[in-house]
């Protein structure tokens, strides 16, 4: 069985990381890396804000607000569903009409100079 590498973002939002693994162990090592790489840029980030941040409230808050963005994404390793050999693959189906109406395009934004 294969295992994918599956980042939680904030806990909560999946997202695929089309990372795959033969092992189960070396999918657990890729999260533990992925965890590591997040208390360091939160430990990079904690630094510099301690030296630009004079307010003691404000680099509280500062800090706790960056510990939820960079800490709270969590990584779980799932069963990979491409790993079974005997699954048929689907042929490919032309899309049918859509029933609902097409979703106008966002306004682009301008450059910024």
């Amino acid at each position: 069985m294969k295992w994918m590498l599956v980042v939680l973002v904030g806990g909560v939002a999946p997202v695929n990381t089309d990372l795959v693994f033969d092992k189960f162990s070396d999918c657990l090592s890729a999260e533990e890396q992925m965890r590591q790489h997040y208390s360091d840029a939160f430990e990079a980030w904690d630094r510099t804000a301690a030296a630009r941040i004079d307010r003691r409230r404000d680099y509280k808050k500062a800090r706790d607000l960056e510990a939820k963005r960079l800490l709270s994404n969590v990584g779980t390793c799932v069963p990979h569903s491409g790993s079974d050999p005997a699954a048929p693959a689907e042929p490919s189906k032309p899309p049918t009409a859509p029933s609902q109406q097409p979703v106008a395009p966002a306004p682009s934004q301008p450059a910024r100079p």
